[in-house]
């Protein structure tokens, strides 16, 4: 275990933003904070990145309790904003200084990182001429400058075109390999794309946290659709209610918990000698799970 956050909470002005929040983080893991506009992500990753303290709670990282955190994390806010009459190298540079990167490895570390965020050939352009899929590649760049252990991400391609936005998730998977990665999105299909695990927040409040697939299991078990060119067999009707819906008299959509009940289910239609027209695996989409997990 990484980091471990325990009961965190912050209060603006007696408005509970986030409210006793507890998960840990793995090494290694790249880990997608989702929620609403308002859950209280961004909140969350500021205490994370020690910009801003909590009321109540801990956050706490593995053989580091006398560290500044700052030393050893990367930080991307949603909105990051430059210097626009400095070039990139300029911009690193001062960056670097201020990170107390030693000056004999900085030019060196400057290249590697422009290297891996797709914007070496452009260290002495000025940023003022850059589009916002290349600030956002910039500002990636700043936040890997020192080599972190963690890098936090708010938002990072919610603000870019589709091409942009394609072009930094390849990044991130890029580095996932790497660098334990933690960031927040309203894009479902992001987090589903490039995370390991997944935390849901609702009004600062916990409301799931675990992998993609126990995500899926627990949430949109899998479900078939059948239809028969006769009536469907009699003990379809003695199946719970909960687990069987019924469209017509041909055609129904069983649900299923596991492998097991996949077989009794093939099995009965075997034993029936139901004349298929229809057997398909129904696909829950990461968005309808999202919704029912924020509903429930």
């Amino acid at each position: 275990m990484f980091m471990q956050v325990e009961r965190l909470t912050k209060t603006y002005r007696n408005i509970t933003v986030v409210n006793n929040l507890s998960f840990n983080l793995d090494k290694g893991k790249c880990v997608a904070l989702l929620g609403p506009n308002g859950a209280g992500k961004t909140t969350t990753l500021h205490m994370i990145a020690g910009l801003i303290a909590p009321n109540k709670g801990k956050i706490s990282f593995e053989d580091k309790q006398h560290q500044d955190v700052r030393s050893f994390i990367g930080f991307l806010p949603q909105h990051p904003t430059f210097f626009n009459w400095m070039t990139p190298q300029q911009y690193l540079t001062f960056l670097g200084l201020l990170s107390n990167i030693s000056k004999n490895v900085l030019s060196q570390r400057i290249d590697e990182v422009l290297e891996t965020v797709g914007l070496n050939g452009k260290e002495k352009q000025k940023i003022a001429g850059f589009s916002g899929g290349m600030k956002q590649r910039l500002g990636l760049a700043q936040a890997l400058l020192h080599k972190p252990e963690l890098l936090i991400l708010d938002e990072p391609v919610s603000a870019l075109d589709p091409e942009g936005r394609k072009d930094v998730l390849m990044i991130i998977e890029t580095l996932k390999k790497d660098t334990t990665i933690l960031f927040s999105t309203h894009i479902l299909h992001d987090a589903e794309q490039i995370c390991d695990n997944m935390i849901m927040i609702k009004n600062g409040r916990m409301k799931w946290n675990g992998t993609k697939s126990s995500l899926r299991q627990e949430f949109a078990p899998p479900a078939f659709t059948i239809e028969t060119e006769e009536r469907l067999p009699a003990s379809f009707s003695s199946l719970p209610s909960e687990q069987v819906l019924f469209h017509s008299p041909y055609k129904a959509t069983v649900s299923v918990k596991d492998t097991p009940q996949q077989q009794q289910l093939l099995q009965l239609l075997v034993d029936q000698q139901a004349n298929l027209v229809l057997f398909e695996r129904k696909q829950h989409s990461l968005e309808d799970v999202y919704l029912e997990v924020m509903n429930k």
